[in-house]
C-alpha cells in the first residue's frame, strides 16, 4: 500500500471519531472513553474493550457545559463534557477521568454527575508524590480501582496474563510512533504536519494492534524512500494539542516542518514503555513513576529547572531551528511553567514563539502572521 494510501486511512479515522465509534460498537465490542492525562489504557485492552481517546473537539463550541464548568476551565475538558452532554459519545460504555490538573479534578465530579445516569465513569487520582513506595502503593491502589470499574463493564475478570499481552501490545505501538516521529522529520517533504497529527492522533481511536500493524507499514515505506531534499526551517512544537488542520495548514504554506515535538497528545503519551517483566499491573505504576519531563508530573529537582533544558536540548538533537510553543488557553501548569522554559530556550540560544490556542478558535489570522514571520526569521539564521 502507498504512503498516500496509508496515511489517508488514518486521516479518515482522525476526522471522524464518531464514525470510528460506532464501526467498533457495530462489531460488537465495548468501549471506554479515556480522558487525558496517562491513564493505563492497557486496562482497558487487556479487558478486550476499546479505550477511546477523549482530546476535546475542533468543530464543536461550549454550550450545555456551560451549565456544569466555570469559564476558566480549559475547552479540552469543557469539549469533553460538551460531547458527552449532546449525544456524541453516547455509544461509550464508561469513561475513565484522569484528575492529574486543576481543571481535571472539579471536572471528574461534573461528568460524574451529569452522566449518573447514562454511563458509569471511572475516577483516577494519580499520585504526584509517586517516587516513594507510599506513592508507588496509593498508584497501584488507584489502577485496580480502576481494574475493578471497568470488570464490572466487561462482566469478567481482567487476568495478568491479559495485563501482561496488553503491555506488549501497547509497548510496540509506542515503539512504532516514535519511529514514525523520527522518520516524518526525515522525510518531511512527504508527511507534512497535517498529515503527521492525523497519523498520531489516529492512535486515540483504533485497536492498538490495528494501528501499530498499519504504522509500521507506513514506516518501512518511509524508510524506502531517498533523503528528503528540504528547503524549508524545522520546529520543535511543545503543548497539551495541536492538531487543528487549520493551524497545522500555516506550517505546511510556510515550509515549516515539524522536526520533534514535546506535546501531551503527542509524544509525550508514549515516551515511556512499561515493563514485559514481572506483576504486570507493577509494571503499568513503574511507568508512570518512570515518566519525566512533563509540566502536570512533580517533579522533586524542579529548581534545576530540568525540563526547560530538555526541550531545549531536543530542539538541538531534533536538528529544529526554533520551537513553538501552543500555549492552552487557562492551563494553569503551562502558564506557571513559561518563565522558566523561556529561561532554558533563552540560555540555549532558541528562537521560540508562544501562540495562545483553544479549540473554539476559529479564526488564526494572527497565528498565522506569527507563524509566517518566524519562518522568515529562521529562514535567514
Amino acid at each position: 500500500m502507498s504512503i498516500e494510501a496509508i496515511v489517508n486511512e488514518f486521516s479518515a479515522v482522525a476526522a471522524n471519531p464518531k464514525g470510528q465509534l460506532k464501526a467498533y460498537k457495530d462489531a460488537g465490542k465495548k468501549c471506554i472513553g479515556v480522558m487525558p492525562y496517562y491513564a493505563p489504557e492497557e486496562l482497558v485492552y487487556a479487558a478486550g474493550m476499546m479505550p477511546f481517546g477523549m482530546w476535546g473537539s475542533n468543530n464543536k463550541t461550549e454550550q450545555r457545559s456551560k451549565e456544569y464548568c466555570a469559564t476558566f476551565y480549559c475547552t479540552i475538558a469543557q469539549l469533553d463534557l460538551e460531547m458527552l452532554l449532546d449525544g456524541t459519545m453516547d455509544l461509550l460504555d464508561g469513561v475513565i477521568t484522569p484528575t492529574i490538573c486543576d481543571t481535571l479534578r472539579p471536572m471528574s465530579q461534573n461528568i460524574r454527575v451529569a452522566m449518573s445516569e447514562k454511563l458509569p465513569c471511572i475516577f483516577l487520582a494519580h499520585p504526584q508524590n509517586r517516587f516513594a513506595d507510599w506513592g508507588k502503593q496509593f498508584c497501584l491502589d488507584q489502577y485496580n480501582n480502576v481494574k475493578e470499574g471497568l470488570e464490572k463493564i466487561a462482566g469478567h475478570e481482567i487476568k495478568s496474563e491479559d495485563i501482561a499481552a496488553a503491555i506488549k501490545v501497547y509497548n510496540k505501538s509506542r515503539a512504532a510512533r516514535r519511529e514514525f516521529v523520527k522518520l516524518a522529520s526525515d522525510h518531511c517533504d512527504v508527511i507534512d504536519p497535517i498529515m503527521r497529527s492525523a497519523v498520531l492522533k489516529a492512535a486515540w481511536f483504533m485497536d492498538k494492534a490495528e494501528y501499530t500493524e498499519k504504522l509500521e507499514a507506513l514506516n518501512a515505506e518511509l524508510k524506502a524512500l531517498p533523503a528528503a531534499k528540504w528547503n524549508g526551517v524545522k520546529v520543535v512544537t511543545s503543548g497539551i494539542i495541536c492538531d487543528n488542520p487549520t493551524l497545522l495548514k500555516i506550517f505546511k504554506d510556510n515550509n515549516v516542518a515539524i522536526a520533534a515535538d514535546d506535546v501531551a497528545h503527542e509524544s509525550r503519551a508514549f515516551r515511556t514503555d512499561a515493563s514485559e517483566e514481572g506483576d504486570p499491573m507493577m509494571a503499568l505504576v513503574e511507568q508512570f513513576t518512570n515518566t519525566d519531563y512533563d509540566v502536570l508530573l512533580y517533579d522533586p529537582q524542579s529548581n534545576k529547572n530540568r525540563r526547560g533544558e530538555f526541550v531545549a536540548n531536543m530542539v538541538k538533537e531534533s536538528g529544529a531551528q526554533g520551537l513553538v510553543l501552543f500555549m492552552q488557553q487557562f492551563c494553569d501548569p503551562e502558564e506557571m511553567e513559561f518563565p522558566y522554559l523561556k529561561k532554558a530556550l533563552d540560555a540555549a540560544g532558541i528562537p521560540f514563539i508562544k501562540l495562545g490556542i483553544d479549540q473554539q478558535m476559529r479564526d488564526f489570522g494572527q497565528a498565522a502572521t506569527a507563524i509566517q514571520a518566524f519562518a522568515d526569521v529562521l529562514s535567514v539564521q
